[in-house]
């Protein structure tokens, strides 16, 4: 599984899908749980950004 989980399509995947969740869902969802999606998203967005710079050393 883990594997799988840091394969480059599947780290662009969960980047581009939860960085775009994050940014539509205060709109989308009224108050603190939009927020909260929004903060919870980004957070995955992040790591998923993360794991793409670290990977990309390996793969250059």
């Amino acid at each position: 599984m883990k594997a799988l989980l840091s394969s480059r399509p599947v780290l662009w995947f969960l980047f581009l899908f939860n960085l775009a969740v994050a940014a539509v869902a205060p709109f989308a969802v009224a108050g603190a749980q939009g927020l909260l999606t929004s903060a919870g998203m980004g957070v995955v967005a992040l790591g998923a950004g993360s794991g793409l710079l670290r990977s990309r050393g390996r793969h250059a």
